[in-house]
């Protein structure tokens, strides 16, 4: 119809703005480097020489104070004498001990364990006392033995302070005669209870 009024064309939408490319600042940022965030030992540690010196102080420090407190036998004593005899054919030495043990700490000094020990050209021999109630069996079979007989010296005795105890230990060595009297050495080790180091009685 002649009276229609014309339909407006539709709005105009603005195109949208074209993408900027991303900035090359971002690309070129501060480098980062992993080793810097975590740090390194030549960074984090002391020169080795420093290192080196406070290790060899501590070493050093450590064994003087060990030499200083190394614990030392609560008695002293001797190897008074002794008498030996030859088994026939069985190639074994009967030998009688006689020694004197003294107590040089401050508190009672109780004997745990005896052994006869014996050092030749050929090796080091060891031997527990025989038992005291078997005493009187070897002095009649040798009666040599009995040249400087005494009381068996016994495990479980006690040695007040300043004290000190005597007896005899009778051990043997499978060894002949010759190589008895041939010997570096002959010994007795004392063993109190709650020492660390015996007491070592040669001779």
């Amino acid at each position: 119809m002649a009276n229609e009024t014309p339909t407006p064309p539709p709005p105009q939408v603005p195109s949208a703005a074209p993408s900027q490319p991303a900035s090359s600042s971002a690309e070129e940022g501060t480098p980062f480097e992993i080793g810097e965030e975590f740090g390194t030992a030549k960074r984090n540690l002391p020169p080795a020489r420093i290192v080196v010196i406070g290790v060899v102080i501590i070493v050093v420090v450590g064994a003087i104070v060990s030499f200083v407190s190394r614990a030392k036998p609560q008695g002293v004593g001797s190897i008074d004498n002794m008498t030996y005899v030859e088994v026939p054919n069985q190639n074994l030495v009967l030998v009688a001990i006689n020694v004197t043990v003294r107590n040089t700490g401050e508190k009672p000094l109780w004997i745990h364990t005896i052994q006869g020990v014996l050092k030749t050209d050929t090796g080091e021999f060891t031997d527990v006392p025989v038992s005291p109630v078997d005493y009187d069996r070897y002095f009649q079979a040798f009666p040599a033995l009995k040249e400087h007989a005494q009381p068996a010296l016994l495990p479980e005795i006690k040695i007040s302070p300043a004290g000190e105890a005597h007896g005899m230990v009778l051990v043997s060595f499978s060894v002949t005669k010759d190589a008895f009297e041939k010997r570096k050495s002959l010994g007795a080790v004392i063993q109190p209870y709650d020492q660390p180091r015996p007491i070592v009685l040669t001779k």
